[in-house]
């Protein structure tokens, strides 16, 4: 079945302003598209499983929506539905406030999948682990993993994968801002005007039977799944409907997911900031205003969250993200304003602290309210240390050094005390500090 890529962009139009706030909505499986207004999990970190025999092709794992939230589709190797096509995976993006699910299509040459590196051939842009050659699928021996299974057709280039790769050291699962910041290019959108083919009836099921396991689900797995990927898709189905059955998805876990919210934005800006510290493209004085941004908007969401009984009204959700959009601006600027230091290791422990109320965001072991408290401490240190190498003409004297270091003994005691405190995210048990 071929979808007018006018159709599409029309029923996506209309999907990210109807007002799907409300839950439940339907899967976001193949031709629905679906709006939420939190952002997906970040990408989690696993192996391809062995190509199982010869003519199927990889499609990456990713995150989908439905009546429990976010779950995990696991990566599958999948037969296309006729020779010359591939497969261009679906993705989310955010635009006006909202993340809008764009679903995966085959096609004679793969589109725009918001940048998103997947891995394994679609590491932002096309895709490098294979081709077609005469009519036989060609695999790229640099990417895919062949386990045992003899292939007749292969190649290696690994300059196609040095071109087309985008870095996304934090696993960023979608596009827009406060993620991948990729456009799509002239050839991308030529790809996006021809005649696309939905996902076969093998991948639909595949992904209704993941929305089943409950051990896909982010409110429960806290974005790592049960099951990452999967040889084949009759192996994962079964293993999916003993899941469903010995532990099937109660009312609980679909209140929980539908709430489920592990301050995916927040967690990205303190990231953001240490990898500025880490780099030296941002100074202690920069991370410091980026650290007090943070704590302002930290603070304002556990303030409206106590005030709506843990939740956030339509109306806030959009506030908060524009301000988090104009923190995104400002911390863009800080790293690229030319102003650079050499990392040392005050920096790096600024940098370790900012990563650690990162992890503690994402995983809803860290509260708002905790987290502006920890960006709070942070931005004091940061803004001594500043004031410390301007007086001493970029340097730190060994006993600003030995000061810092106890004051950062302090805030890693604080964090530690705020992830074990047995206080959460809503929707997010507590779990042991990574």
């Amino acid at each position: 079945m071929q979808l007018p890529s006018r159709l599409r962009s029309l029923i996506l139009a209309v999907s990210v302003v109807a007002p799907l706030m409300t839950l439940p909505v339907q899967q976001a499986h193949a031709g629905v598209f679906v709006s939420v207004g939190f952002a997906p999990p970040a990408l989690p970190v696993y192996v391809q499983p062995p190509l199982p025999e010869p003519g199927l092709m990889w499609t990456p794992g990713y995150w989908a929506y439905g009546d429990a939230g976010h779950y995990w589709v696991p990566g599958v190797w999948v037969r296309p539905p006729r020779v010359g096509v591939l497969w261009t995976p679906g993705y989310w993006g955010f635009a006006g406030g909202l993340y809008a699910w764009h679903p995966g299509y085959w096609g004679p040459h793969v589109g725009f999948y918001g940048g998103v590196n997947y891995g394994f051939g679609y590491g932002g842009i096309g895709f490098f682990g294979g081709e077609w050659r005469e009519g036989v699928f060609a695999y790229n021996r640099a990417v895919a993993n062949f386990g045992g299974v003899h292939v007749t057709k292969v190649f290696e280039d690994r300059t196609v994968i040095e071109r087309n790769t985008i870095v996304n050291a934090n696993h960023v699962s979608y596009n827009g801002v406060g993620g991948i910041s990729a456009r799509p290019s002239p050839m991308e959108q030529q790809a996006e005007h021809e005649n696309h083919m939905q996902p076969t009836s093998n991948q639909m099921q595949h992904e209704g039977i993941a929305a089943q396991d409950r051990g896909q689900l982010a409110a429960v797995n806290h974005g790592r799944p049960g099951t990452m990927a999967a040889s084949r898709m009759n192996g994962y189905r079964e293993t999916a409907l003993q899941n469903a059955h010995s532990q099937p998805i109660s009312a609980a876990d679909r209140e929980a997911g539908s709430h489920y919210n592990p301050n995916n934005r927040e967690a990205n800006q303190d990231q953001r900031i240490a990898n500025g510290e880490r780099s030296g493209q941002m100074t202690s004085g920069e991370a410091a205003r980026a650290d007090r941004t943070q704590s302002a908007i930290d603070q304002q969401v556990h303030n409206d969250r106590m005030a709506n009984g843990g939740k956030l009204t339509g109306q806030e959700r959009q506030q908060i993200n524009q301000e988090q959009n104009a923190a995104s601006r400002q911390i863009y600027n800080e790293k690229h304003n030319g102003n650079a230091v050499r990392p040392n290791e005050v920096n790096n422990r600024e940098t370790n602290q900012q990563q650690r109320t990162a992890q503690g965001l994402r995983s809803g072991e860290m509260t708002s309210g905790e987290a502006a408290r920890s960006n709070a401490n942070q931005a004091a240190l940061d803004q001594q240390v500043h004031n410390e190498r301007v007086a001493n003409g970029g340097r730190l004297t060994p006993q600003e050094k030995g000061q810092a270091n106890r004051e950062e003994n302090r805030n890693s005691r604080q964090i530690y005390r705020e992830k074990h405190n047995g206080n959460t995210a809503k929707g997010a048990p507590k779990g042991r500090e990574r």
